[in-house]
């Protein structure tokens, strides 16, 4: 499975986690020169707080269209170490 924004290549791996739709990428799956870490935050009642990243490509900046949960409640513990796409990165 890839991620694509913007015509560049964001991310790419075999092992994916999906949960509620979303695809979950390894963290070392991502092209680390496309990520900025962000200060947003949101949380889930069921997987915890979520932290974002900001998608950067092609000399634009996708504000907190990748999100991750560094401590996951127990029931998403599957998803620790991955990171998930929105906000126009197409997964596929």
């Amino acid at each position: 499975m890839q991620a694509h924004w913007n015509g560049q290549l964001i991310a790419a791996s075999d092992d994916i986690v999906t949960v509620d739709g979303n695809a979950y990428f390894p963290l070392d799956a991502l092209d680390p020169a496309c990520i900025q870490p962000s200060d947003h935050t949101s949380v889930c009642g069921w997987k915890g707080t979520a932290h974002y990243y900001d998608v950067v490509a092609g000399g634009e900046v996708n504000a907190n269209a990748a999100w991750f949960y560094p401590e996951p409640k127990e029931a998403a513990q599957q998803i620790k170490g991955r990171v998930a796409f929105w906000k126009g990165v197409r997964v596929g």
